[in-house]
């Protein structure tokens, strides 16, 4: 990949009298009943440095990775941090929250059965990841492979939901939820072909920390839909980027006993890493987006891509506690 070019920069905003128009353009949601548990302003100004993370992405840019990133206060909705997070790039995985959505809106209004069962042979099949083609079980319903698909990213989970729900509706929804930025452009694939999408999905940091921010404030598609999309991603077992410095048990995290609440997607493919969701503390809540587009050279260069969302994670625990 060639070298980045950051346009306007990264902005990391201390307050709302740095967000400016920005603000209008923030997702409304419900105020959460958190603050009255908040610092003080004065107090909570001191906490909303993320110059480790602009560093940390600055020597990624310098190193010709493509970064896009965007964290919102999700009572304020300021915009803390930001950083050409307009962009269009490619997301992998963290690209079926969409689909995701439109599954769930099929169970809540009966065009779909979740106890529809669907054989894995009559899947288009992958070799190269995934869970279900460890498994014995030649089939499962469809709620079960949304747990998948949330969980643990499953290639053919993903597909088989795709398959069924169709790439129209898919399509229908990411319109009727007003994401501009964002696609799911294909299924999984062991090999991509000239003929195939070069990508799974296509996002932006801002539109998907946004999705992430409505989805907890009930506001996608309806309050039943939103938790229930809610409560699959909050399943999810991949906490090795951002969330590796929440200290939380990838296979219990939903039941946290101290009180975080983290709901998230992560994507990978050869090169691209991409997390969105939801980071709940005691002092403020943040929706986040971080996608990062590098040459996968070596594991230098990949621990070092790794290395950037380690960062943003332990910045974003510092603001919500």
């Amino acid at each position: 990949m060639g070298a980045f070019e950051p346009g306007e920069g990264f902005r990391n905003s201390s307050g709302p009298e740095s967000l400016g128009a920005a603000q209008e353009s923030s997702p409304a949601g419900r105020r959460s009943q958190r603050t009255s548990r908040r610092l003080p302003r004065r107090a909570a100004l001191g906490r909303r440095s993320f110059t480790s993370t602009l560093r940390s992405l600055e020597e990624l840019v310098e190193a010709g990775a493509q970064v896009s990133v965007h964290v919102v206060d999700l009572d304020s909705h300021v915009h803390v941090l930001a950083g050409d997070d307009h962009v269009t790039m490619p997301v992998a995985g963290l690209g079926v929250v969409p689909l995701l959505i439109e599954v769930a809106a099929g169970f809540e209004n009966g065009t779909l059965d979740p106890f529809e069962i669907v054989e894995r042979s009559d899947v288009d099949a992958v070799e190269t990841s995934g869970l279900w083609r460890h498994l014995h079980a030649p089939a499962l319903p469809l709620e079960d492979l949304a747990v998948l698909a949330a969980t643990a990213g499953d290639p053919i989970a993903v597909n088989a939901l795709l398959q069924k729900v169709g790439h129209d509706r898919v399509r229908a929804r990411i319109d009727a939820l007003g994401l501009r930025r964002t696609a799911l452009l294909d299924r999984f694939r062991d090999r991509r072909g000239p003929d195939d999408a070069p990508q799974v999905a296509v996002g932006s940091a801002r539109e998907l920390a946004g999705l992430f921010s409505a989805l907890v404030n009930s506001q996608v598609v309806d309050a039943a839909v939103s938790a229930q999309v809610s409560e699959w991603l909050s399943l999810n077992q991949d906490l090795s980027l951002v969330a590796s410095a929440t200290g939380l048990d990838p296979f219990a995290h939903d039941h946290d006993a101290h009180g975080l609440l983290f709901v998230n997607k992560t994507g990978r493919d050869r090169g691209v890493r991409a997390e969105a969701g939801v980071l709940a503390g005691p002092r403020a809540g943040v929706a986040y987006a971080l996608i990062v587009c590098f040459d996968d050279l070596s594991i230098t260069h990949r621990l070092r891509a790794h290395d950037v969302f380690r960062v943003l994670g332990v910045e974003l625990m510092e603001y919500t506690h």
